[in-house]
């Protein structure tokens, strides 16, 4: 269970500047300053410099820091309710049901608008995530690893799924970016929608104290006078909402919703309001490190981020599992 090895008391926790997390965003303003003077282009050297750093650098930076917090938000929320760390969107297939909610819209409008793929990765991804919860309720054995189990499989068919009908239709080239997620093509125009992510976590933290005792059990919630089942449908609403923005405008970020909530968790415990700040900027820190990396690591050409960000998700998807056995 989420709670597990975390019964410390949390009154050393409730004050939210602190030297570390002050320290936090110092480090995470330095990566975004990095990233904005990171690239091929000699914006310093070329006349039209200027504006491509603002064209492109600015846009870039903005999406990967908004882009951060909105899936390791997600990734915290979804292990609150399911009590388990081993949960996230790319673990209970919500990445793979937004990519379906995408054919869906190229398949019935040959040239969808940037709200419209949105709108079509949102509804299909509140969809499958209900469906995984759905199934939860049915499964008896509900131990930390069973879990992500069945949201992997849940994902893995509704991969296969999209695949036939995109090769059916011979659509897979229409929704290819969204397989492999990269920031290469964020510039003015094509990302600012991103900042609706910035309401889903004014949501989040008003609906904090609910979500942390849904996060409880459906018994414990409902005797202290939480409607379980509203607040896991708002929870499910709101990460639906904010990983189909990103998978619309980045494509698929494997993983992150996964590493920084453990990493916070590890150090902080579970209280969410607590939390909340800290899982914003570090997953602002991981994905602009990561994203830095891949335009790096092979210049002048670049990798996908989500390379990048799967291998270190694979990495502490490992540990945490090596952490769970040795505990036991």
């Amino acid at each position: 269970m989420i709670g597990a090895g975390n019964s410390q008391p949390q009154r050393h926790y409730n004050k939210k500047c602190t030297k570390p997390f002050i320290l936090a965003v110092i480090v995470v303003i330095l990566l975004g300053i990095l990233s904005l003077f990171t690239g091929v282009y000699d914006i310093r050297g070329q006349v039209d410099g200027m504006d491509m750093f603002f064209i492109t650098r600015v846009p870039r930076t903005a999406a990967l820091m908004l882009t951060g917090a909105a899936m390791s938000m997600s990734g915290l929320v979804m292990q609150l309710i399911t009590q388990n760390r081993l949960v996230e969107p790319t673990t209970t297939g919500t990445i793979e049901w937004s990519g379906l909610g995408l054919l869906f819209v190229y398949l019935f409008f040959p040239a969808p608008t940037l709200v419209l793929r949105m709108t079509g990765a949102i509804v299909f991804s509140f969809i499958g995530t209900m469906i995984f919860f759905l199934f939860l309720r049915r499964v008896k054995l509900r131990s930390s690893l069973i879990v992500p189990i069945i949201g992997m499989m849940l994902g893995a068919v509704i991969s296969a799924f999209s695949t036939f009908i995109g090769l059916t239709f011979q659509m897979t080239q229409n929704i290819e970016s969204w397989f492999v997620g990269s920031f290469a093509a964020v510039q003015i125009g094509r990302y600012e929608y991103l900042w609706l992510i910035i309401i889903v976590t004014v949501l989040i933290f008003i609906c904090a104290d609910k979500l942390t005792l849904a996060g409880l059990g459906e018994d414990v919630a409902t005797s202290l006078g939480v409607n379980y089942n509203k607040i896991i449908i708002l929870g499910t609403g709101l990460i639906s909402f904010a990983v189909g923005i990103v998978t619309a405008v980045i494509g698929n970020l494997p993983f992150l919703g996964l590493i920084v909530p453990n990493i916070v968790s590890m150090y902080r415990g579970d209280n969410l309001r607590s939390n909340l700040p800290w899982v914003c900027v570090l997953g602002m820190g991981v994905i602009t490190l990561c994203d830095i990396i891949s335009r790096t690591i092979i210049m002048p050409f670049e990798v996908p981020v989500s390379l990048i960000l799967g291998t270190v998700g694979s990495i502490v998807f490992i540990v945490i599992l090596l952490r769970q056995r040795r505990s036991r």
